[in-house]
């Protein structure tokens, strides 16, 4: 059984990668294989589905469509060109940004939230939004990692080690992991300016845009707000985030409804659900449970942990660098689940504290999804809003950013965490 599932799960990739037009597809119909040959129940694979990132993605999807409709990201597009000297200088910037949000809110709700103002530039510039988008996407999954509430892998983490919020930036007398994502961020700027150089168009803000409605901004502000705050409170809902964006997303239409007295406004916010990416990541996730159930997940972690042996410098490289390839390929939220539990009882045998091996599987697993388009819900995200604005991406166009972004991240931190925590061990 285990041998089949790998089969299908491969299988499954090989053709997202030769096909990438019906990757969505290919994911539901090896969904649909793990449950009909016996490795999932129906109501395993439903319950395998992350509801609440299904849920925070539908819901954002419908403000930020009355965000778009606003003209507020023109706006903000004239105001970041008048700043700017050129498209590459525009770039950088947005990832930075759209990286910082990500560290306090879901990567997915950043590029969302963020993607349309770089569409809204590169169309005012009359540029491929291509680069654009996939550096906001990969900058919001980067900086998943740097606190307790920018990803799930962080609150798994947080969770089971028993760190709170400000751990993530100094613990037992020593900088936190935070620094060591910040700097594998400002690392990515060089690369970010070698990879764009050709993009020099000068930059130039001469039409004025002018917002027809600050509601939309504001609701999308508020809901940023609840989410931040609603972070910080514990034993909460697993749906919770789901639950406030799709709140936010039904009072933006209820307002719609009264101010407008008409229906037109909620029927094409609807209509800019994209479904193909929402059921790209159903059918993903119940694929990787599957692999989960049928022990693949389990017997990697294993192999990862006889690799490293009793050299503690060699098992915390073999963690960092095989959790970075295999969450360019697998959820990194059941693989991190997994690793845990056999991580402390490796710091047990050691007889040392386990810091050192989760802050470096933290970091392979959040910054490896970047290797690959399908590696990270963000970058899924970002190819969707790119294939509904017209632009289609493959797994070379997308790794010619992504990888050299998590091979320098990654290795900025890898280095960070073990001299600050490794080497005084």
């Amino acid at each position: 059984m285990k041998t089949a599932a790998v089969v299908i799960f491969i299988t499954m990739y090989l053709l997202m990668i030769l096909k990438s037009s019906r990757r969505t597809w290919f994911a539901l119909g090896a969904a649909v294989l793990f449950v009909v040959a016996g490795f999932l129940t129906p109501a395993q694979a439903l319950g395998a589905v992350n509801w609440n990132v299904l849920m925070m993605m539908s819901g954002t999807m419908i403000i930020v469509s009355y965000f778009i409709d606003s003209l507020m990201p023109g706006k903000l597009a004239d105001i970041l060109m008048g700043k700017s000297s050129d498209i590459r200088s525009v770039i950088i910037f947005m990832s930075l940004f759209a990286g910082v949000i990500s560290a306090f809110i879901d990567n997915v709700a950043t590029v969302l939230m963020i993607a349309p103002v770089g569409l809204a530039v590169c169309k005012k510039l009359d540029v491929s939004p291509v680069p654009m988008i996939l550096a906001i996407s990969v900058s919001s999954n980067l900086q998943g990692a740097a606190t307790l509430v920018g990803d799930t892998t962080s609150i798994l983490l947080g969770d089971y080690a028993g760190m709170d919020f400000l751990d993530f930036f100094w613990m037992k007398g020593r900088p936190g992991i935070f620094f060591g994502v910040e700097l594998g961020a400002l690392a990515t700027v060089p690369v970010m300016l070698f990879l764009f150089r050709r993009l020099r168009q000068p930059v130039k803000a001469e039409a004025t845009t002018k917002v027809r409605d600050f509601v939309p901004t504001i609701l999308l502000l508020a809901m940023i707000a609840c989410l931040i705050m609603l972070s910080f409170f514990p034993n909460k809902p697993s749906v919770a985030n789901g639950m406030v964006c799709l709140g936010f997303a039904l009072l933006c239409m209820i307002l719609d409804l009264i101010r407008n007295r008409g229906e037109s406004s909620i029927r094409s916010a609807l209509q800019e659900l994209d479904l193909h990416t929402l059921f790209l990541l159903f059918g993903l996730f119940i694929a990787v449970k599957a692999i989960t159930e049928a022990g693949v997940i389990a017997e990697l972690a294993e192999l990862i942990s006889n690799v490293g042996g009793g050299n503690l410098f060699l098992l915390f490289t073999v963690i960092v660098w095989s959790s970075v390839l295999i969450s360019a390929f697998v959820d990194n939220i059941p693989y991190v689940a997994t690793m845990l539990p056999v991580i402390s009882q490796l710091s047990a045998a050691l007889g040392i504290e386990p810091y050192v091996l989760f802050f470096g599987l933290l970091t392979g697993a959040t910054l490896g999804g970047n290797i690959t388009p399908i590696g990270a819900s963000a970058n899924i995200t970002g190819i969707g809003i790119l294939k509904k604005n017209g632009y289609d991406v493959s797994f070379k166009e997308f790794m010619k950013i992504g990888l050299p972004f998590a091979l320098t991240a990654v290795l900025c931190g890898y280095l960070f965490i073990w001299f600050v925590w490794g080497g005084g061990i």
